[in-house]
């Protein structure tokens, strides 16, 4: 049975409004009757992210997403179904009733309760070891090496484990804790011979989530033991590919930007400093959930990985994860400075906080270390310089985004903007694979927005719409003037008309204009004894689809009209072959060139 009953569940789930609470995270925009916003659990440039005020849910057309308040709050924030009721419930003002858990579906739950406390415990024990006499190595390590304040130690928990190898597990056995839950938490190691804590002769850091809970821990060797670093193992609290150690703190910052670092010791020197935006991977490469779990707090992130040739190779790693975020990415040059601790202290702050304004674009650096692998004074190594700079710009599918890169590039390394230009886009038009990429990016495009428009309007697209209201005018038109129908029925056949009376009214308005005959009332004689038919083909005909009179109008003005017309029915039924042509490649890309030519397309009239 439920923890909560289904009422209380109702209660805080009404009383939290979702466009608010998801509000709150990621910006949103009206659109109709929903709210659209760029997705914060996968990378995207288009908002496909849709919360609905008058259903109360969100969904997400890119990667499938979607719930209520609840399962936003339990997402995003990584939360349990109680840890995201208990926080809309404050929010709310609304008290819980106390309950007890019941059932083997809340285990998990408190399992992951009971390694929260042993990892929150065993920091307070870290902690008061390292200001204990036994600590002294560790508190004159990061005081006098490392130059920390007090306040810093503080504010990040640090600690320390002494040399013996089982003073932390028999003070989680004395707090109460079993050994199963000691094992699960991975700060003890159970074998045959003996029971031994995992962190021993080392100064500690504790790593905590973004809500400020300790997941787990890292910890610097004592001396010249090996691993240098130690980090916990992966546990159910504790996922380093999902932890960005400083998070908690950083997600607070007023900064504009966050700073991504390698290491404990960057963040905490550059926070003690006063940049408190500054976040680190835990010894794992960077991937695509840090990259979304930075996209949640930020729109943009600045690179501070070390100068040496393994921070280069992090850095270009992280580029395409976080562009693929839809994060914008600039990098900083500490100028020969291993890292932003070493920067700090020599430089100062002002001197990073500089570094920081000129901060390079991510491209431009990476164009940068491409540089330094050619000697320019060799011509044939100049040319192929060239090349693989015009193959990097090819990752830019948008044409206008590629020439304001194609002139950044050719400005900071003195090429002609023109000879560039034709390399690149002759590079970019030979590559199949960069062909087959835009045609997928443009189907997801057009999928996105036909669902969106689907939930807007289930029974009816906007593209449906403005045909059927081109057809009416066609045929309305066409009643009153034969020129119309010479005009439109060089790009319009009766089979590109919705079947049923569409489809009749403009055949047969074709075939008695052949004869001279057409007009409004021979077409209603069509249904002499069907009177809804009858009815639906007055309104057709006689319908001004927003226009003024057609004798009113001027030639130029009725062109207008008429291309706009054609351009909506055929591009309509465009739209079903595309959605209706699965990955056939050469389909698509035969598709799309007939979009283009469409909007070539102008209708001519001989009226004066």
């Amino acid at each position: 049975m439920p923890r909560y009953s289904e009422e209380t569940i109702a209660q805080v789930r009404e009383a939290n409004d979702i466009v608010d609470v998801i509000g709150q995270h990621i910006k949103l925009t009206k659109k109709g009757a929903n709210y659209f916003g760029l997705c914060p659990f996968h990378g995207e440039k288009t908002p496909s992210f849709s919360v609905s005020p008058q259903k109360q849910i969100y969904y997400c057309f890119g990667c499938g997403a979607g719930g209520n308040v609840i399962n936003f709050l339990m997402e995003y924030e990584n939360m349990s179904f109680t840890e995201a009721l208990r926080s809309l419930a404050d929010r709310a003002g609304i008290a819980l009733p106390e309950a007890g858990d019941s059932g083997e579906q809340f285990g998990m739950s408190a399992l992951k309760r009971k390694l929260y406390d042993i990892n929150k415990d065993a920091a307070y024990f870290y902690y008061d070891r390292l200001k204990s006499r036994e600590g002294a190595q560790g508190l004159e390590y990061f005081r006098d090496k490392r130059r920390l304040s007090d306040r810093t130690i503080t504010h990040f928990g640090l600690g320390y484990a002494g040399k013996q190898r089982s003073e932390l597990y028999e003070f989680l056995k004395g707090k109460g804790y079993d050994d199963e839950s000691i094992k699960t938490s991975g700060l003890v190691i159970f074998d045959e011979q003996r029971i031994s804590d995992r962190f021993w002769n080392r100064v500690m850091f504790p790593i905590m989530d973004q809500n400020s809970r300790v997941v787990g821990f890292g910890g610097r060797v004592m001396g010249d033991g090996q691993p240098k670093y130690l980090n916990s193992p992966e546990t159910p609290i504790f996922d380093k590919s999902s932890v960005l150690y400083g998070l908690n703190f950083a997600r607070k910052s007023r900064k504009p930007q966050l700073l991504l670092c390698e290491g404990y010791m960057d963040v905490i020197a550059l926070h003690q400093t006063g940049f408190t935006n500054a976040v680190a991977s835990l010894g794992t490469a960077f991937n695509e959930k840090h990259a979304r779990l930075l996209r949640r707090y930020t729109e943009e992130v600045i690179l501070t990985q070390d100068s040496d040739e393994a921070g280069i190779k992090a850095k270009l790693r992280a580029f395409p994860i976080l562009r693929d975020a839809g994060l914008n990415v600039r990098v900083l040059d500490m100028k020969g400075h291993k890292d932003p601790d070493e920067f700090i202290k020599e430089e100062g702050a002002e001197a990073y906080e500089a570094l920081i304004r000129g901060a390079k674009n991510a491209f431009m650096y990476e164009t940068g270390v491409i540089r330094d692998r050619y000697d320019l004074s060799d011509p044939a190594m100049k040319t192929r310089f060239y090349e693989e700079l015009a193959d990097k710009l090819c990752m830019f599918t948008e044409s206008l985004e590629r020439d304001n890169y194609i002139q950044a590039v050719s400005h900071e390394y003195m090429i002609n903007y023109e000879e560039l230009k034709k390399l690149v886009e002759y590079r970019f038009l030979k590559s199949g694979v960069r062909q087959k990429e835009r045609i997928r990016d443009e189907k997801q495009r057009e999928e996105t927005e036909k669902r969106a428009v689907r939930m807007e309007a289930p029974h009816e697209g906007r593209s449906e719409n403005a045909s059927l209201k081109a057809q009416r005018l066609l045929i309305a038109w066409g009643c009153s003037d034969h020129e119309v129908l010479r005009s439109v029925r060089t790009y319009l056949e009766p089979s590109d008309f919705n079947e049923g009376i569409m489809r009749e009214l403009y055949e047969e308005l074709l075939r008695e204009s052949d004869e001279g005959e057409a007009s409004a009332s021979r077409l209603m004689e069509l249904y002499p004894d069907d009177e809804e038919k009858r009815m639906q083909a007055g309104l057709i005909i006689n319908s001004d689809s927003g226009y003024k009179s057609l004798q009113d109008m001027k030639r130029q003005e009725l062109e207008k009209a008429l291309t706009t017309a054609v351009q909506s029915i055929r591009a309509c039924i465009l739209d079903r072959e595309t959605e209706a042509c699965g990955d056939d490649i050469l389909k698509l890309q035969e598709l799309f060139r007939k979009k283009k030519e469409l909007e070539k397309l102008h209708v001519s009239v001989g009226k004066t």
